[in-house]
């Protein structure tokens, strides 16, 4: 049974106003400590705060219910956008379970949304918000510093957590399935609380070519694009297949081994495969390169794959809207593993982890149907209870021939990703 819940705290249907402006600040310099939305990539995208209406949903048909709530409020609306590009007008962020049906899905409609798109910025307001008051408004006071941070295993320990990967391994041979995502978690206490502006800031200086989101506390910089809708035209970047950077020679070394290893090569096929079978219905054109490439980020590197289609102009699947496409493809075998209802079985029983929105679709929605949704990778649940305390997430791709210890270095250098925006 489907549960939602719902605020539209405006009782008449608000006006909704796309200011183009001249020049905006940085995007992410805009944000306030409290109620940061985000989804910037090269100082580019969005940026929100306030509340204009919000939907918490869980259950089957989840993101079916989401679709039809926006469209309905979307549609609603009285609309002045002068503008009329991809994130302009009314746009909803959505961070969505990992298991839709069992977790909650989190769609917020910001008061305001400062956007950058092609090096054109603009403000959209709900209400009576003036653009150039948004903009000149005072930054927030700085934030304090941390202090000490605390560590903490998370559901398991390192040693559990290899004696699952070994379990997984001996299920893959068994050939119960070809590939398994296991994530950890681990927490994080400060002696300040932990104010999303420093770690934004921080994780889209470290991480430029990734996407720096946040919605209702969940933060951080994922690389992988699930997919980008403008139009029929669809595009995602897939990643599976990882190594560590190194210095020197030994960096050249360890891409030059990653690009040949057999294993990585083959988890990545996977990805890209799952994907594809995914799309395939909804799209006249699809194209996935052979060969993958190299993706290098601070402190590792990915096989990546670009993939790109043109929905259906018409008929059922040619009317399918970004939700129902993120809803098709989701999770990919880049998170949960093939054959998915394998992988997820064998994930439930060896993971002991509540991933609630950790490695779920992440993004944007504006009212024509486009939009851009990541999977939340390399991010932090900030604790509700306690706002000096967080979760942290990792996960790899188990495939035969996984080795526990190297996997568990694996998911060490993924937490370093977000450890570095909170250590520097």
């Amino acid at each position: 049974m489907t549960a939602a819940a719902v605020t539209s705290p405006d009782a008449a249907a608000p006006v909704v106003t796309t200011t183009p402006v001249p020049a905006a600040p940085p995007l992410l310099d805009l944000l306030p400590a409290a109620g940061a939305l985000s989804w910037v990539r090269r100082g580019e995208g969005l940026v929100g705060w306030g509340e204009a209406a919000r939907l918490e949903v869980s259950g089957p048909g989840a993101l079916a219910e989401a679709a039809a709530w926006w469209d309905g409020y979307s549609g609603g609306l009285a609309v002045d956008d002068r503008l009329a590009v991809p994130g302009s007008g009314p746009v909803v962020f959505a961070s969505i379970a990992f298991d839709p049906v069992a977790g909650t899905s989190v769609f917020v409609v910001p008061r305001v949304v400062v956007g950058r798109r092609d090096g054109v910025a603009w403000v959209t307001t709900v209400g009576d918000a003036d653009p150039a008051e948004v903009l000149a408004a005072p930054p927030a006071p700085p934030p304090a510093p941390l202090g000490r941070l605390r560590y903490a295993d998370g559901a398991l320990d390192p040693a559990s957590w290899c004696s699952a990967v070994e379990a997984a391994v001996q299920r893959i041979d068994a050939g119960d399935l070809a590939k398994v995502v296991l994530a950890r978690d681990l927490l994080v206490t400060a002696d300040a609380p932990l104010d999303p502006r420093r770690l934004l800031a921080r994780l889209a200086a470290r991480f430029p070519d990734c996407w720096t989101f946040a919605v209702d506390g969940l933060l951080g910089a994922t690389p992988e694009l699930l997919l980008r809708r403008t139009g029929r035209e669809l595009s995602a970047r897939v990643l599976a297949g990882t190594a560590p950077r190194g210095a020197g020679a030994d960096d050249d070394r360890l891409a030059a081994a990653l690009l040949a290893s057999a294993k990585d090569r083959a988890e990545h096929a996977l990805a890209v495969d799952s994907l594809v079978a995914a799309l395939e219905p909804y799209c006249a054109r699809l194209t996935a390169p052979q060969e993958p490439e190299l993706l290098t980020l601070a402190n590792v590197r990915h096989l990546a794959t670009a993939v790109t289609g043109t929905q259906w102009r018409g008929g059922p699947h040619g009317r399918a809207g970004l939700l129902e496409l993120v809803g098709a493809v989701h999770p990919t075998a880049a998170v949960c593993g093939t054959p998915t209802a394998a992988a997820a079985t064998v994930l439930d029983e060896l993971e002991s982890l509540d991933r609630g929105r950790y490695a779920g679709p992440v993004g944007w929605l504006d009212a024509r149907g486009d939009g851009e949704f990541g999977l939340a990778l390399r991010c932090a649940q900030l604790s509700e209870e306690d706002p000096a305390s967080a979760r942290l997430f990792a996960g790899c791709g188990i495939v035969a021939g996984s080795d526990p210890a190297t996997e568990l270095a694996e998911t060490q250098a993924k937490f370093a990703a977000f450890q570095a925006a909170l250590e520097g």
